[in-house]
C-alpha cells in the first residue's frame, strides 16, 4: 500500500491528511481535488485558503457556513462594495476569522476579481491556464509521501501574477493548496479511492477558454 493511506473500517481508502473527522474526510471524498470552474467556488477557495493561512484547513471548514453567511456567499461583485463598516461587523464576527489583514485582503481581492472578469470573462478561465502540463508534475515517488509539495513553479508563478494584480494573501504555498483544491492538479495519493474519479473527471473537463 502508498505511504501516506488510511483504510477505513468500510474497506475504501483515502489520503492520510483526512483523518477519521468526519467532516474532513466528506472534503476529501467529495470536493478536494475535484476541477472546480464555477467562478463564485473558485473565488470562495482562494478566500478562504488566505484564512487558513497559519491555521489548520478543519478549522476553516468548521466555520465555513459562518464565512459564507459573512461574506454574501462569497459573491465578488457584493463583497467588493463592502466598506469600513462591514470590515467592523466582521471583527464582531466570533464565527468567522476576525484577523482584519484576511478581511481586508478578502474585500481587496473581490475588487481585483471584478477586474479579472472584465478580461477574461471569467475568473475560472483566469486560474485554468495555470494548469500544469503532464511533463510538469513530479514523478510520483517525488511526492506520494507523507509530506506534500508546498510549492511548484506553476504556484509560484500564479502567486507572481496575482500579486501583480493587486491580490493579497496569495503566497506560493497559499496557491498550491489552491490548485490542489480546485483540481488544477491530482494530489490524491495513489491507492486512494477518490483519485481514479479526479483524474476522470479531470479528463472529461472542457478547460474555460
Amino acid at each position: 500500500m502508498t505511504e501516506g493511506l488510511l483504510t477505513y473500517d468500510d474497506g475504501s481508502a483515502g489520503c492520510w491528511w483526512a483523518g477519521d473527522d468526519g467532516l474532513y474526510r466528506h472534503y476529501h471524498d467529495t470536493e478536494w481535488g475535484r476541477p472546480t470552474t464555477n467562478d463564485i467556488q473558485l473565488f470562495e477557495k482562494v478566500c478562504l485558503e488566505g484564512f487558513q493561512a497559519g491555521l489548520s484547513w478543519l478549522t476553516i471548514l468548521k466555520k465555513r457556513e459562518n464565512f459564507r453567511a459573512a461574506f454574501a456567499d462569497f459573491d465578488p461583485e457584493v463583497v467588493a462594495k463592502f466598506g469600513a463598516s462591514d470590515v467592523d461587523r466582521l471583527l464582531g464576527d466570533e464565527g468567522i476569522i476576525r484577523h482584519r489583514g484576511k478581511i481586508e485582503a478578502t474585500i481587496n481581492n473581490a475588487q481585483r476579481a471584478l477586474d479579472m472578469l472584465d478580461e477574461f470573462s471569467s475568473i475560472a478561465a483566469y486560474f485554468w491556464q495555470f494548469e500544469p502540463g503532464a511533463e510538469a508534475r513530479p514523478a510520483r515517488a517525488d511526492y506520494e509521501s507523507i509530506s506534500p509539495l508546498a510549492i511548484t513553479p506553476e504556484s509560484t508563478r500564479l502567486s507572481k501574477d496575482l500579486k501583480k494584480r493587486g491580490w493579497k494573501f496569495v503566497g506560493p504555498t497559499t496557491m498550491y493548496a489552491l490548485m490542489q483544491a480546485m483540481g488544477l492538479v491530482n494530489d490524491h495519493l495513489e491507492g486512494c479511492d477518490a483519485r481514479a474519479q479526479v483524474e476522470a473527471e479531470r479528463s472529461a473537463l472542457k478547460r474555460p477558454a
